[in-house]
């Protein structure tokens, strides 16, 4: 654990084995069987980030390899390596073709981020993947399916990784802040749940950031390290919105944007789950929920935010005439 200190959170929990692994158990069950029964397949790992992709295959080929088996039986290559054609030509082939003399068994090759490989990458791959299938086992690991061509897919088993529940990440997360001895409240540990979306890294780098900047994990100190609107921000948004004129409605959420460095974006995933807890009329709600819709494609599409904001308040000023207050 020395050498383990000023490693980053992520890494220094990351499981080493299946065992260790929280979340997919039936993934895991069965690659497990795969290795206990020396039937490994072509694998191809899916999904979105931080859910446990590379490490279920690297705690698979700690399983299968010696320490110090390992350097020479894993090829790992990551997004961050060139993998045009070349590399496929040349340092995959290489460690593909050279047979293991001194040790049984075959060689793993582990393409991380493969998504981001070129199609002529992925078209050379396909005869080293039939070519050499008695020495080697390949494990493609990607966020988008889709852009991992039909001819890789057909030839690996597919897996997908969906994002983690919070009683999966529960655990992880508490046993990190009791190694860490990290001080944090109920709230904190549900803002963290909350902006990850089950994302078992983005949980705890929200963390080890949190409490280095603030030695206390709450709600507020979480929000306010990864510059996300408050609650009670969304209230008071909510409320100029609703009550104030359009000058002074804009001019408030301006200067809380400015002065938080809040992005719209943000701000308009926030009011559309606060816009759903109150009781407005049905034709009002379906007006505003449209309109937050258009304004966070028109974002997307890369507009101005200040012409969006004005937008968005216009839309309250409009419901407003339509649907005076009681």
């Amino acid at each position: 654990m020395v050498q383990k200190a000023n490693l980053p959170w992520v890494e220094k929990y990351r499981p080493s084995t299946l065992d260790d692994l929280v979340s997919h158990e039936d993934i895991i069950k069965t690659v497990g069987k795969f290795i206990k029964e020396d039937q490994v397949p072509h694998l191809l790992f899916y999904g979105p980030p931080g859910t446990g992709k590379t490490s279920t295959i690297l705690a698979c080929a700690r399983q299968l390899y010696t320490p110090s088996q390992f350097s020479s039986m894993v090829l790992e290559l990551n997004a961050s390596d060139d993998r045009g054609i070349g590399i496929v030509r040349g340092q995959i082939l290489t460690f593909a073709s050279t047979r293991t003399i001194f040790k049984k068994g075959f060689k793993v090759i582990i393409l991380d981020e493969a998504d981001a490989m070129t199609m002529d990458a992925q078209n050379a791959l396909r005869r080293i993947i039939e070519k050499y299938t008695e020495n080697i086992r390949f494990c493609i690991i990607c966020n988008y399916l889709s852009k991992i061509i039909p001819a890789l897919q057909s030839r690996c088993t597919r897996f997908r990784f969906g994002p983690l529940s919070p009683d999966q990440i529960m655990p992880r997360l508490n046993y990190v802040v009791d190694e860490e001895k990290v001080q944090i409240t109920e709230d904190g540990k549900n803002a963290l749940l909350t902006l990850a979306n089950g994302d078992m890294r983005k949980v705890l780098n929200v963390l080890q950031s949190t409490w280095l900047a603030h030695k206390n994990v709450n709600e507020d100190t979480v929000y306010t390290c990864v510059g996300h609107p408050l609650r009670k921000d969304i209230e008071n948004m909510v409320n100029w919105l609703l009550n104030e004129d359009f000058k002074k409605a804009y001019h408030n959420i301006q200067e809380l944007k400015t002065l938080k460095g809040l992005a719209l974006n943000d701000i308009i995933t926030e009011l559309h789950k606060f816009i759903h807890r109150i009781e407005f009329p049905f034709q009002t709600s379906i007006r505003i929920l449209d309109k937050l819709a258009e304004i966070e494609y028109r974002l997307a599409q890369g507009a101005n935010e200040n012409i969006q904001l004005t937008g968005l308040i216009s839309s309250f000023q409009f419901i407003k005439q339509i649907q005076p207050p009681e």
